[in-house]
């Protein structure tokens, strides 16, 4: 009896290698957010709504640290440059100062040159920033979490992205942010941050993972009274504080700058009327056993209704654990 060979499969395809990227969350003096309207062709995050950011660019930026350098999933200058850098081609709004120490003021027709001109790697940023007698101002941005792509072979791109908040200061003459002329983006608008969320949450913007925490995670700060100054210093004390949680969890002692998520479905959890809940608390597989991780207490639940699911809102995961067990014994009971 002759044996025929057995086919073999496709090998099972790596996932990709997250690329370095960087991202603001830009506030209005009256503590407004920045968010731009992504294109439905974008190959990433299409339709979505996001913060101004994007890859970091050696030619622009700096050298990149590579896949295998630790580096590479940390705060540095490359990071922060790219940050600045996209903003002002994604939205026009340059973040460099003068030699007074404020925020460099240009023509509209200067900046127009300038992010076409950077956008094209006519000049490097940094370059082109001096010769308008400026320099980014890196100082200015608060590092507030970092997440990384979770690995999935479906998926063509993967990130390492670092997100930051900058506040715009309460003298900022305002520059209205106009989006790059449809190449990525087709608006980009200042809001209130409650405004963003109940958006999402009735369907009317779509927020990934981590526009979906960051967001309702500010939330949380710009309610109430209009006192702009007091509503930062809230935020900037909460940024810096540890622990970060209301648990003895491990990822309770990363302080928000250093916390790094990957965020995934919390294993084990179903309700039956179709809610999902989001983990953040895995630093993805490039850091796992490294000591990094992201926050384990609070978790994005994310409701399905009539025009699909929402971007969710953020619960502490103890009372989300509570209430799957209560629905579980409730069905056991019938």
């Amino acid at each position: 009896m002759s044996l025929k060979p057995q086919k073999l499969g496709k090998p099972l395809k790596a996932p990709p290698v997250p690329s370095p990227s960087a991202s603001i969350m830009l506030l209005s003096p009256t503590n407004q957010l920045l968010l731009l309207h992504r294109v439905k062709t974008s190959s990433s995050f299409a339709s979505a709504h996001v913060f101004p950011g994007g890859n970091c660019h050696a030619f622009h930026d700096g050298p990149i640290p590579g896949p295998n350098d630790p580096k590479r999933h940390i705060d540095g200058d490359v990071y922060k440059l790219a940050a600045i850098r996209e903003t002002f081609e994604e939205s026009g709004i340059l973040l460099a100062l003068d030699r007074a120490g404020k925020l460099l003021s240009l023509s509209a027709e200067v900046r127009a040159a300038g992010r076409k001109a950077v956008h094209e790697n006519k000049v490097a940023f940094p370059d082109w920033v001096r010769q308008q007698g400026g320099v980014p101002d890196t100082s200015g941005l608060v590092p507030f979490t970092r997440w990384i792509t979770p690995a999935a072979t479906h998926l063509k791109k993967r990130f390492t992205a670092q997100m930051y908040v900058y506040l715009l200061p309460f003298e900022w003459v305002n520059e209205a942010a106009t989006h790059d002329g449809g190449l990525e983006h087709t608006a980009a608008d200042f809001d209130d941050v409650s405004t963003w969320i109940r958006k999402s949450l009735q369907n009317k913007i779509i927020l990934f993972s981590p526009q979906a925490y960051l967001i309702n995670m500010l939330g949380q700060f710009f309610t109430g009274d209009k006192d702009y100054g007091a509503q930062r210093e809230r935020l900037l004390e909460f940024i810096g504080t540890v622990p970060t949680g209301s648990t003895d969890h491990a990822t309770a002692l990363i302080p928000w700058a250093d916390k790094v998520m990957s965020p995934s479905p919390l294993p084990g959890v179903q309700f039956g009327d179709g809610r999902v809940v989001i983990r953040n608390d895995d630093p993805g597989p490039e850091l796992r056993g490294s000591g990094r991780g992201g926050d384990w207490d609070r978790v994005i639940v994310s409701s399905l209704g009539p025009d699909g699911r929402d971007g969710g809102k953020m619960m502490w995961r103890k009372e989300v654990l509570a209430a799957a067990a209560a629905e579980r014994g409730a069905e056991a009971k019938l």
